[in-house]
């Protein structure tokens, strides 16, 4: 019979057992094999599995009193999550061994690795601490500190939602676990993850008596989640992760600034709104008004040359070079900055929100400066709205009367 390799264990069945009659160690496996034969079909044969090396030596503990037998069944495997769930239930069908009446219950399957992980990481820490001259210290020190910071890390309510910190009078919400845990991380403690899409009733209760920020992945399933959740309970601010990103996957500096541009909930609808409403309109726009687009656009710039704060002189080198370097300051943030014609900052705004903030800004906007690609969308916006200058790093057209930068 084949062996399995401590090394290529990956889960262990537990199982606990009860008897009418007397048993001895060979009944309860030989019942293992034999009741579950032919139940999940050739490839997930116990008998075959534990020859081919999937399936390690079951230890079987038991204990004979009072007439009853009971014990104890460790099963280890090298199968993945699904088949070894699969093995676990099938041996909870099992209804006799030898001669007489029986009932199996699985209590648990444990992942060994995490076990070894652990001793591997302690371990690793004690060889470390003991390498002679002490260079590492640093790197030491952080993994204490990320150490000490998820030790906060909590199970909240009857529902066991994963929370660091709630006692303050704010707190942050986010969709999962692994979020949780990347906000802590980064030294955020007050948050608590909801577990999934749906809102739980735990955090419903606390956006009654806490202010609450809600923090979703920036992309439409964020948005989805943020009308779920706004619908169904109290909700101050809403704060989203820069486009395309999940809040689980965010640096320390990124969650920063998304939390910093958080902005009311009514807002949020509010801009979702407008930028909704502006493409469906572009969209529909009949295809004459784009043959036609430059002569309406010279119109309009004539009409609002009396304004002011217009410019028609080139950009000097200077200014070229402040552009450069406000592109370098906001580069990995998924952002864009209006500037006026003196290159002073009028707002700060998300990429996913530039067309609906050009439309609705009541300053003229003579440059933009953008982390992220500009889409034909975008330029066509700015066109009308006379911007002069768009600085960025790619572009998906360069088809324009704009000044485009390529930095």
């Amino acid at each position: 019979m084949g062996k399995i390799s401590p090394v290529s264990i990956k889960y262990m069945v537990f199982a606990n057992f009860e008897a009418v009659g007397a048993l001895e160690k060979p009944d309860v496996i030989g019942a293992l094999f034999g009741q579950t034969e032919g139940l999940l079909g050739s490839e997930l044969e116990m008998r075959e599995l534990q020859k081919e090396g999937k399936i390690g030596r079951i230890d079987v503990e038991l204990k004979n009193e009072g007439g009853k037998t009971t014990g104890e069944i460790k099963i280890p495997t090298a199968l993945d999550k699904a088949e070894t769930a699969l093995i676990a239930a099938a041996i909870e069908t099992i209804d006799r061994i030898g001669p007489t009446d029986a009932k199996i219950e699985v209590k648990k399957i444990e992942d060994i690795r995490g076990e070894k992980r652990g001793f591997i990481v302690d371990r690793a820490k004690k060889l470390l601490a003991g390498i002679e001259g002490g260079g590492e210290t640093r790197e030491m020190a952080d993994n204490l500190k990320e150490q000490s910071r998820l030790e906060k890390l909590q199970d909240y309510g009857a529902e066991k939602l994963p929370a660091g910190d709630l006692s303050g009078e704010e707190i942050i919400v986010v969709e999962g676990r692994a979020d949780v845990v990347n906000l802590i991380k980064n030294g955020v403690n007050n948050v608590i993850g909801m577990n999934g899409t749906k809102l739980p009733e735990g955090v419903k209760e606390l956006s009654h008596t806490k202010n609450v920020t809600l923090f979703v992945d920036g992309d439409r399933g964020g948005k989805l989640i943020a009308r779920n959740v706004c619908d169904n309970a109290k909700v101050d601010f809403i704060a989203v992760a820069p486009d395309g990103k999940e809040v689980e996957e965010l640096v320390g500096k990124e969650i920063l600034i998304a939390l910093r541009r958080k902005i009311p909930a009514s807002d949020f609808f509010r801009e979702e709104r407008n930028e909704r409403n502006y493409r469906e309109r572009e969209y529909r726009r009949p295809r004459y008004e784009e043959n036609r687009g430059y002569r309406e656009r010279e119109y309009r710039e004539e009409r609002i040359e009396p304004e002011g704060e217009n410019r028609t002189k080139e950009m000097d080198e200077s200014e070229k070079k402040k552009i450069k370097e406000v592109m370098a300051g906001i580069e990995g943030t998924k952002s864009a900055l209006l500037l006026d014609s003196n290159l002073e900052l009028i707002r700060d705004v998300s990429s996913t929100s530039i067309s609906s903030s050009i439309i609705r800004s009541r300053k003229r906007i003579f440059a933009i400066v953008i982390d992220g690609t500009v889409t034909s969308g975008m330029i066509r916006t700015a066109e009308e709205k006379g911007v002069k200058v768009i600085a960025a790093k790619n572009f998906g057209t360069t088809e324009t009367s704009i000044k485009l930068m390529s930095l």
